[in-house]
């Protein structure tokens, strides 16, 4: 049987990009921050990216590298946009008008 160590918690850590993605659970000491799970992840080795650089939340909430980490949190890595989106729907609502026109 498998008995979990105390003085340690599980989590996990997402990450994904449009042909790749990163998903690994694993135990980090209590008292753990998200800096400490994104170190003891493997992602920057195992994808080759700079993950300081990439913003971070738990469970799709931004939050800072600093916060403490609790049992069953998913820690994950956002990568920038690749347009701002109200950018995006304002040129497309342009086009749309332009369209309309007689």
């Amino acid at each position: 049987m498998n008995v979990p160590d105390p003085a340690t918690i599980e989590v996990e850590l997402a990450y994904a990009e449009a042909d790749r993605q990163f998903l690994r659970r694993f135990s980090v000491p209590q008292g753990a921050c998200v800096a400490d799970a994104i170190r003891t992840s493997g992602i920057e080795g195992a994808l080759g990216i700079d993950a300081t650089r990439l913003d971070a939340g738990i469970w799709s909430r931004p939050v800072a590298r600093d916060v403490p980490l609790r049992e069953g949190d998913r820690v994950e890595l956002y990568r920038p946009l690749k347009a701002d989106p109200k950018e995006s729907r304002r040129r497309r609502a342009e086009r749309n008008a332009a369209r309309r026109q007689p």
